[in-house]
């Protein structure tokens, strides 16, 4: 396959890859799919240019795998994803920003409102035209971020003076906890939203994310909205990650050096060599994604690279363009100048490095490879 967008330079130029599996990605959609009954739609959640594996390939694979619903973060994403996908249902989940509900329109793009403002806005252009245009209403049920209050959901959504002809084509609420699936928190909001949600049974329902989907039918109602599983990341704090691993970073080996027992390494001299090592320089750093937190210090392990199913440590300090690594115990006929070695994919999965980086996988996805030779091909 080639890449989504065409790569200027010869691949040696590069001093790293970033492969991406499309089939992976809907093979992960589908297994989501398939934990949910008949009643149930999954959707995908596709904002940060697809957790940063790339919108313009990732939305036609997923449609392709049976996805006919999409989430965006902001209107711009969506009118993207509109270009791409002429037929999807396309929410914006940021909501209405104040002046663009002609753009909405236009694009055929459904507004998640999450304030009585925002609501306010949309049913009277509704009023004006005549006629309901479809839209998400956001209720919090205990994150405390957007939505309606319980109370502003009650008041509203039988006042036809304010809506007029518009009715919600979804209502949704989020999850603050969905990760530990133990956490009162999830059943808490279950029971809210239930609670808000009885008055209108009419109105198809959302509450869960990806976490939620593996929690089991629940949290499942009408619609299901996954996004970090999609792109491999992992679900739920407490179990095995299930997901395929979509996406494999590899830099390449710029200079193997020999590095003295007592000298640091990097920036700060935060190392210190605890016996004579042989050092890798990779050719990527945190212009890259390779969050500058996972770095090491004689007080704290960091990541670490793969090498041929060896494992390679990151010594010292993270910097804006190389990572130092230990490879003193890789055999030697696998370490060479331009070799690649794998930062993150199936042998160095993105939430183990998040663990190390005190940050989460979504963090490292979508910062990933603005560097990077861009290539779209299955990882195994």
């Amino acid at each position: 396959m080639s890449p989504s967008r065409p790569t200027p330079f010869p691949s040696e130029l590069y001093g790293g890859r970033l492969t991406i599996d499309l089939e992976a990605i809907a093979d992960n959609w589908s297994f989501l799919d398939s934990k949910t009954d008949a009643r149930t739609e999954c959707a995908a959640a596709i904002k940060a240019d697809a957790y940063g594996t790339g919108q313009d390939r990732v939305a036609p694979a997923l449609f392709a795998a049976g996805c006919r619903t999409f989430f965006a973060a902001v209107p711009t994403e969506a009118i993207e994803l509109r270009r791409l996908l002429p037929d999807a249902v396309i929410y914006v989940l940021d909501g209405l920003f104040p002046g663009t509900a002609e753009h909405f329109l236009e694009h055929r793009l459904r507004p998640v409102l999450g304030s009585l403002e925002e609501l306010a806005e949309w049913s009277d252009l509704c009023k004006a035209a005549g006629q309901s245009f479809p839209a998400a209403v956001h209720v919090d049920t205990g994150i405390h971020r957007l939505g309606l209050s319980a109370a502003q959901f009650a008041d509203v959504m039988t006042d036809k003076a304010f809506l007029g002809p518009f009715e919600a084509s979804l209502v949704m609420s989020h999850l603050a906890c969905g990760s530990a699936p133990d956490h009162p928190m999830n059943r808490h909001q279950l029971d809210r939203f239930r609670q808000i949600t009885a008055p209108v049974p009419h109105i198809p329902k959302s509450l869960a994310n990806s976490a939620g989907i593996l929690m089991g039918p629940d949290f499942h109602f009408d619609l299901v909205r996954p996004g970090i599983a999609l792109y491999g990341g992992k679900p739920l704090d407490n179990a095995p990650n299930a997901m395929k691993p979509v996406a494999r970073v590899e830099a390449r080996i710029m200079i193997l050096r020999d590095v003295p027992q007592g000298d640091t390494i990097g920036y700060g001299a935060t190392q210190t060599a605890p016996r004579p090592l042989k050092n890798a320089v990779v050719a990527a750093g945190y212009a890259d994604g390779m969050l500058r937190r996972a770095s090491s210090s004689d007080g704290r392990p960091g990541g670490f690279g793969m090498i041929g199913g060896h494992r390679a440590p990151i010594l010292g300090r993270i910097s804006m363009d190389m990572i130092t690594l230990d490879v003193t115990d890789v055999p030697p006929a696998l370490l060479a100048r331009g070799a690649l070695v794998e930062m993150l994919g199936p042998d160095v999965a993105a939430s183990d490095l998040a663990a190390y980086a005190e940050t989460i996988d979504y963090e490292y996805l979508t910062s990933l490879g603005r560097r990077f030779e861009r290539v779209y091909a299955r990882l195994s």
